[in-house]
């Protein structure tokens, strides 16, 4: 394997660790967004997407030889549930978990783009192909929050001003 080939592999496991990692956190994100059905909507779709996400990345890796790395998977994991369970006593968490989702929807957007440059130079065209369908997801995903950042924190803003715990 050349080092452009153990490149790819090591950031195809990255990449199934991180979508691991936004699963956890996309479940608990959605699973208190109740007050905010078009972001929950929004939130769930995303969670199966990311779901198929980190299955074609297995399937890549198996394919190239590899297998996922368990212990940066279950450490994702732990992390994510870390981050849900600390926004969950939050006032503002809708906006919080709104932020932290942007954020990180473009630093899996950075990701695909690397992953995609790895993949051609280390001529997997299959690979390639997957990291670019992925990264068209979360384009999308990072738009929409884009789009509907400002709105959610004005509808945040109006419901606090009744009642703190209707703003959640």
């Amino acid at each position: 394997m050349n080092r452009a080939e153990e490149n790819l592999m090591a950031w195809l496991r990255d990449a199934h660790a991180m979508e691991e990692h936004d699963v956890t956190m996309l479940n608990s994100l959605a699973s208190r967004t109740g007050d905010y059905p078009d972001v929950r909507a929004r939130l769930e779709q995303h969670l199966l997407e990311t779901r198929r996400q980190a299955e074609a990345l297995e399937g890549c890796i198996l394919r190239r030889g590899g297998d996922t790395s368990t212990l940066k998977d279950l450490a994702g994991k732990m992390i994510a549930f870390g981050q849900g369970m600390s926004g969950m006593f939050a006032d503002d968490e809708i906006v919080k978990g709104a932020m932290a989702s942007y954020a990180f929807e473009h630093m899996e957007v950075a990701a695909y783009r690397v992953l995609i440059v790895a993949a051609e130079t280390a001529g997997d065209a299959h690979t390639k192909a997957v990291c670019e369908r992925i990264l068209k997801e979360e384009l999308s995903m990072a738009s929409d929050l884009e789009a509907h950042l400002p709105d959610l924190a004005r509808e945040y803003l109006r419901r606090s001003q009744v009642r703190r715990s209707q703003a959640r």
